[in-house]
């Protein structure tokens, strides 16, 4: 229903209208700009004051950066090559400085005519191009420039490219190596009339309230600011919109869930629940009964529930799920859970089957009176056994199913799911997620949980439509882990150490995990090998380690006869099985393997892992698969080895995880290091993330104010019929694919 036909038109015109149709192409293509309006929401990412350089000191490597710089020194080399061996070759190399540090250029071949003419000692330009290393130092080779003649602070002197960037501050955009940001500039310059055409999606008494500048007020001031206050007037203004309209998608989506039938599951006084209970040989901790609690509420009332669980790897959220999964059986319907991989569904049917006892032999002899079946849904199941559990599950005989995504197969028929528990959701499409929900009478009760810590704001914003609930605290019995960095490269005497402690580990009776970021049985890419790499190249890059190399490697050196077998996604789910079941026997001594045990498994015996290329995980996976050690009363100790150098971002990154254990503060550190695009590009189902301006970290209170706002308006006007501005904005914001993820939640 288009509630404002007209009010958008300006902002709707696709750029090739109104910009060259090369420009155009470029922007769609590689920035995925297509209309006016996309334009004019490409935020500069920082400023450049024409007195103040950049510091050249702090460029991140391979990204491509602009930098405003004053040319140092400028040499032309010549030099005998392949394609000029009388001696003809030209380098010109162009050292430019910010006062903080400095950086060279260099260009090559024809391309060095016009720079070296034009790039005098003294000459200040914008440089844009690919940060990279030559001989340990930083370079960027053949940097696109633009001269930034004339005096900025004599008016008599007045020069075309700095009249360009009105004032005295230069955006400096976020661009490609295809469109350079003055070009972005220009380009802006085109259609900034347009943006007081803008519509405001703002409720007055909001924006009034808050007091923030109108919208197009504020796209005027961001990108062409006079002033630093113009600038943090327009970020306050447009960090209000994306954090609201974001909001107020979620609040509808929360406030239609409250709208769709449930069937309440209460669990029955003296059933399977209570019998369960009563044969645990140790007590819940209070984090466990609080969260159990909060569950138990939503279960018992008549819309479904949407529930997070998150909690620290080992902080008892499987027995969390299970108590859950045991109430709804009790109250007569049946529980689903959902794991991403058949190791990990496996796994915890194993666990549950062993938790359970007797009370999940439902119909056995030997059973519990109370008791039901549990059963494994897998896709590599044999035919007859895969018959049988569909079978149980049809009749209901089975109360409880553990599976992959085959669980949510056209074949796969539930006599009453009630409950549906997804494990890691980062792992799950949504499209799966929504497929068995269909599979319920009525939309059944869903609970999420998840082992990566989730700042609260980030859960505000990427799971919004989820209530969340939170196991801080680990059960008792559990060891502290001991974390430490390895600089195989600095320190090789270090490596060798880390060997003598796993072989220590497994001499007293223990087991260790090595994990390596690869196979090892890829095809090398031909085109690859074809190329001809400098050392500092070589170093740079390595291909990362392989689990078959290494366990090979150990076996015939450092671990020489200790029991080692190696564990990777491409082995047949029965051989994997196998490995995993010796390894939890206690039967292999170390276990060489990817990241297929990241999650969920569970080998209280197991008290090392050393990490190989550890800087090539993210931070929260690294804190994921640390927690596979220390699970049992044996202290634990988990080792990061890298070859990065000490003072570069990986190894902080590295220093960072051994220096603490709470998962929530590596969380923030991991944001704040990767931005927040990839975390809401994974929740947002691929879809462009909204979030230009709004940090989620930083932006903590804007986003909890925007939601409380947001919860208001869906309150008081669902179908936000009294705001077509609004309404418009959700509309760009919820194309088709997000519109559908929220759809599914």
């Amino acid at each position: 229903m288009d509630l404002v036909p007209a009010l958008e038109e300006p902002l709707q015109q696709p750029l090739k209208s109104v910009l060259g149709p090369a420009t155009a192409k470029v922007m769609a293509e590689h920035l995925g700009l297509l209309t006016v309006g996309d334009l004019l929401h490409h935020y500069p990412r920082r400023y450049e004051e024409r007195g103040q350089l950049t510091h050249l000191a702090d460029l991140p490597l391979d990204e491509h950066v602009t930098v405003v710089a004053q040319v140092a020194d400028a040499r032309l080399h010549t030099f005998a090559s392949a394609k000029a061996p009388r001696g003809k070759g030209q380098r010109l190399e162009v050292t430019i400085t910010d006062g903080s540090g400095r950086l060279q250029l260099v260009f090559f071949g024809h391309g060095v005519h016009k720079p070296h003419k034009e790039l005098l000692p003294g000459t200040r330009a914008m440089f844009a191009g690919k940060v990279s290393v030559f001989n340990r130092r930083l370079q960027l080779a053949h940097p696109a420039y633009e001269l930034l003649r004339g005096n900025p602070d004599d008016p008599n002197d007045p020069d075309e490219a700095v009249e360009t960037w009105a004032g005295a501050l230069i955006p400096i955009y976020p661009a490609t190596a295809k469109l350079e940001s003055w070009k972005i500039g220009k380009a802006l310059q085109t259609v900034l009339p347009t943006a007081q055409e803008a519509v405001d999606p703002l409720p007055d008494s909001l924006r009034q309230g808050r007091g923030l500048v109108p919208l197009p007020e504020a796209l005027l001031k961001i990108h062409r600011p006079h002033t630093k206050a113009d600038i943090e007037d327009a970020r306050a203004r447009l960090k209000w919109d994306e954090a609201f309209v974001l909001q107020v998608a979620l609040a509808r989506r929360r406030h239609a869930e409250t709208q769709l039938p449930a069937v309440p599951r209460r669990p029955s006084p003296d059933g399977l629940l209570s019998a369960f209970d009563a044969r645990l040989p140790f007590t819940l901790t209070d984090g466990q009964q609080r969260v159990s609690r909060e569950i138990f509420d939503d279960l018992a009332t008549d819309h479904p529930m949407h529930r997070l669980l998150q909690g620290e790897v080992g902080s008892g959220k499987t027995m969390v799920a299970l108590r859950a999964m045991l109430a709804v059986v009790d109250a007569g319907g049946q529980a689903a859970m959902l794991a991403p991989t058949e190791v990990l569904a496996q796994q915890h049917h194993r666990s549950i089957v062993e938790m359970m006892g007797e009370l999940a032999e439902g119909g056995m002899l030997g059973g519990a009176e109370q008791a039901t079946k549990v059963v494994l849904l897998t896709g590599s199941m044999g035919a007859a056994a895969r018959r049988h559990a569909l079978l149980d599950l049809t009749t209901g005989e089975a109360g409880i199913v553990i599976g992959t995504h085959a669980l949510i197969e056209d074949k796969v028929q539930f006599h009453d799911l009630g409950l549906v528990v997804v494990d890691e959701q980062h792992r799950f499409g949504v499209e799966q997620r929504d497929a068995l929900r269909g599979k319920g009478k009525q939309p059944p009760h869903l609970l999420v949980m998840t082992a990566t810590p989730i700042p609260r704001t980030v859960a505000m914003t990427v799971f919004g439509d989820l209530e969340t609930s939170v196991l801080d605290q680990l059960p008792a019995g559990r060891s502290p882990i001991a974390s430490h960095v390895v600089p195989a490269a600095d320190k090789p005497h270090f490596l060798a150490r880390a060997w003598e402690r796993v072989r220590e580990e497994v001499g007293n009776g223990h087991q260790a995990y090595v994990v390596c970021p690869r196979i090892g049985d890829e095809e090398d890419d031909p085109k690859k090998a074809g190329k001809k790499k400098s050392p500092e190249d070589e170093a740079e890059k390595r291909p990362p380690l392989a689990v078959l190399d290494v366990a090979d490697q150990l076996s015939k050196g450092p671990l020489s006869g200790l029991t080692v077998e190696v564990l990777h996604g491409r082995m047949h789910p029965d051989d994997k099985d196998a490995v995993m079941r010796r390894f939890a026997a206690g039967e292999t001594g170390v276990l060489v393997a990817t990241t297929v045990i990241e999650v969920g498994v569970n080998v209280p015996n197991a008290t090392a892992m050393v990490i190989m290329d550890a800087d090539r995980f993210g931070v929260s996976q690294l804190h994921q698969l640390r927690g596979r050690v220390g699970r049992g009363s044996a202290p634990g100790l988990c080792l990061l080895v890298t070859e990065m150098p000490e003072a570069s971002a990986a190894r902080q990154r590295l220093n960072a995880v051994a220096s603490t254990l709470d998962g929530f503060e590596l969380s923030r550190i991991d944001l704040e290091q990767r931005r927040e695009g990839d975390v809401l590009g994974q929740a947002q189902s691929g879809a462009r993330t909204s979030l230009r301006m709004l940090a989620v970290i930083e932006d903590e209170e804007i986003i909890a104010q925007a939601r409380e706002e947001a919860a208001a308006v869906v309150a008081k006007d669902p179908e936000l019929t009294h705001l077509p501005a609004l309404r418009t904005a959700l509309d760009a914001l919820l194309d088709e694919e997000r519109e559908q993820y929220l759809e599914k939640g």
